[in-house]
């Protein structure tokens, strides 16, 4: 893919099905139940609708899928763990040891590991398809983390991604991330997206001390004063201070707009991802749900930037695609009760009184 490819991908997404959002919310206020009495559920329903362009759509086909890959800037000590830990996690994912494993199986949804760009050699297992553009990212504190070319074909794979599973019946897709090291280049994302400083969207990752939690802002500050990203330019400020399996997030969600299947942001990294997709295209905002609000002070920030309301609360900060896997069963419940639920009419019971 190049440059002139993913503006065409960008120009060809379209706003959503009003017909079909209009018919959804008809029924929804005629459903056996107070008006509005639902909440968020409603909205949720509706708004699948308007994705799929159904006004009774289905979620029941689900899939997850996870990007890896490691991260030159883990050099300059922002996590409490080795680089090494990328694979080890990636292999756990693949063999059904890890949260997200356990969780996509108890939600019934398909789990798919891409090595988009770890810095090892990983066998062939199923469930995991290698795809990697190059061995980790630059260190973003002194180099880009990627080439132009690199963040397109990494992209390209996100996008590969979800056309396989779309093709093999998924009607709902979770996002997840693994790369160690990768929420130094989300905060720097977030940094350059939204105008902030860098304390003010730099977390502790994985459970930094205040020593290293204030290295971990200088070298977020480092970066950003190196490379000065363009926040009107997304492919610039991915490139230059991003990661490999960011780039490949923001193909996912991009891909899930043009195919027009719903998508479930995760956590910060996600987030970050998504934030450069919705500003590519700003339609993009439609097509995603954000399954959980996490206690990295960036993630608000980009949930606000992009203006998604999180469905969960739950102080969640593995990443992976576990917090939206877990959505996926409130998104689920909420088009399950619009197409299956009766209305007054189809009960017999006596509506309101008007």
């Amino acid at each position: 893919m190049d440059e002139h490819q993913l503006s065409k991908i960008l120009s060809s997404i379209r706003p959503l099905n009003a017909e079909a959002m209009n018919a959804a919310r008809e029924r929804v206020n005629r459903l056996t139940k107070p008006l509005g009495s639902l909440g968020m559920l409603e909205e949720i329903a509706i708004q699948v609708a308007g994705i799929t362009g159904n006004p009774t759509p289905s979620t029941q086909k689900k899939a997850v899928v996870v990007f890896a890959a490691d991260h030159g800037v883990t050099r300059q000590g922002v996590s409490l763990y080795p680089k090494e830990v990328t694979a080890q996690m990636v292999l756990n994912f693949v063999k059904g040891g890890a949260a997200i494993s356990v969780l996509s199986k108890h939600c019934g949804a398909r789990l798919l590991v891409v090595d988009v760009g770890v810095a090892a050699d990983l066998p062939e297992h199923d469930g995991l398809l290698i795809r990697k553009v190059a061995w980790g990212t630059g260190d973003i504190s002194c180099e880009p983390a990627m080439s132009m070319r690199q963040a397109l074909d990494a992209i390209s794979v996100g996008v590969e991604a979800v056309k396989m599973l779309v093709e093999d019946g998924a009607q709902i897709i979770a996002i997840g991330d693994m790369g160690i090291g990768n929420t130094t280049p989300s905060s720097a994302i977030t940094a350059v997206l939204t105008g902030k400083q860098a304390r003010e969207v730099t977390g502790r990752g994985t459970g930094l001390d205040d020593e290293r939690y204030m290295h971990k802002v200088a070298v977020v500050e480092a970066a950003l004063n190196f490379h000065r990203p363009d926040p009107n330019d997304p492919l610039d400020v991915l490139s230059k201070v991003g990661g490999l399996e960011i780039a490949a997030l923001v193909g996912a969600v991009i891909a899930c707009g043009l195919m027009r299947i719903p998508v479930i942001v995760d956590g910060f990294i996600t987030t970050a991802a998504a934030a450069i997709a919705f500003s590519m295209q700003p339609l993009l905002k439609d097509y995603m749900f954000a399954g959980h609000i996490s206690p990295e002070p960036g993630h608000r920030v980009l949930l606000d930037f992009i203006g998604l309301r999180p469905i969960l609360s739950l102080n969640m900060r593995l990443g992976e695609g576990t917090g939206a896997v877990l959505a996926m069963h409130i998104i689920d419940a909420a088009c399950q009760l619009l197409s299956r639920m009766a209305t007054f009419d189809e009960a017999g019971v006596s509506g309101p009184i008007l």
